[in-house]
């Protein structure tokens, strides 16, 4: 049977349909990446991170995300940055509000996550005994000092600062990772010398008279990189316009925060059940900044990279590129 040209050619109109209207999801270039309906952040209970707290409970990240198909925002509190990098590690966490080290730490174990702004500088203090007769790092000789766990920020720079001053970690001053509320406990009861922390941990041991801050993070390490914003790989590959503006409610409660201290200080506590008075004493006495240009952050970063290597805390080397992705934040 001869098939006529009409019908030669109301197959290959049928064709070409079938090939414009091609489904998402199959091999085809027309696939398309569905809607994050819900976005999740891990935090922690720390003035460092005062503006994911800020943003979270005026309904600021809700508010800017809506438009982008956001429908629901969760956020869920951590003691500090190992564990909440183990979460982001089992997919728990979109975006995280964290210390650098810990970071790193998941960076070279395989997490599928970039650093895109920076959240704060400084910020943490020793705090000492009040029987202890501070008079510099050699003092400390014979010590235990109590601070976040193995691969944290505040774990990194005291093992450096004490290897700078002469003093090995574990054999002339004794280390323990614990919790910020574990560690405050054992300085108040006496259980260790001093406590490494971030603020406002050593506000509430100074305001309940178990402790004297003698040194600030920024001395051990002047203008050192603390707490960063991290994104999922996923995130920044699928829904970069969400990652953007994520930056830009940050930075929006930053300002806010800056402006308006003790009403931020007092919808910190109410999240977090910090004392009201701890809050605001830690805004006054610390050496902190909240700044989230990841440029500035480079190159601290990148030496917090090689001190976790020569600790032994990473297999191997990181780069900038492994680190970072810097082309989402932009000066207002």
């Amino acid at each position: 049977m001869k098939i006529t040209a009409i019908a030669l050619i109301t197959i290959a109109l049928l064709l070409i349909t079938a090939g414009c209207t091609q489904p998402s999801g199959t091999t085809g270039k027309t696939t398309t990446t569905a809607p994050l309906k819900e976005l999740r952040i891990g935090y922690q209970p720390s003035t460092h991170q005062m503006a994911e707290i800020t943003a979270m409970e005026k309904g600021w990240f809700r508010q800017d995300l809506a438009p982008l198909g956001v429908e629901n925002i969760s956020d869920k509190v951590f003691p500090s940055g190992p564990p909440e990098m183990q979460a982001m590690l089992a997919g728990e966490l979109d975006i995280a509000y964290v210390g650098a080290a810990p970071v790193l730490t998941a960076l070279a174990t395989g997490l599928d996550a970039k650093i895109i702004a920076g959240v704060n500088t400084q910020g943490s203090d020793l705090v000492v005994k009040n029987d202890l007769d501070y008079k510099g790092p050699q003092s400390l000789k014979g010590m235990t000092i109590a601070t976040f766990p193995v691969g944290s920020i505040q774990d990194t720079v005291l093992r450096d600062w004490l290897k700078k001053n002469n003093l090995t970690p574990d054999k002339d001053v004794f280390i323990k990772g614990m919790s910020p509320g574990d560690a405050v406990t054992a300085i108040t009861a006496g259980k260790v010398d001093a406590i490494f922390l971030p603020t406002p941990s050593p506000s509430t041991v100074v305001n309940q008279g178990k402790g004297k801050i003698a040194v600030h993070s920024g001395e051990m390490y002047p203008n050192h990189t603390c707490c960063v914003l991290v994104a999922s790989g996923k995130m920044i590959r699928e829904h970069p316009d969400i990652v953007r503006q994520i930056i830009k409610t940050n930075d929006k409660a930053v300002l806010w925060n800056q402006q308006n201290l003790d009403e931020a200080a007092a919808i910190y506590s109410a999240k977090t059940g910090a004392k009201l008075e701890d809050v605001t004493s830690s805004l006054k006495e610390w050496d902190g900044n909240w700044a989230s240009d990841p440029n500035i952050i480079v190159d601290p970063v990148l030496d917090y990279a090689k001190i976790q290597y020569d600790l032994g805390y990473i297999k191997k080397p990181l780069s900038k590129d492994d680190i970072f992705d810097l082309t989402f934040y932009t000066k207002n």
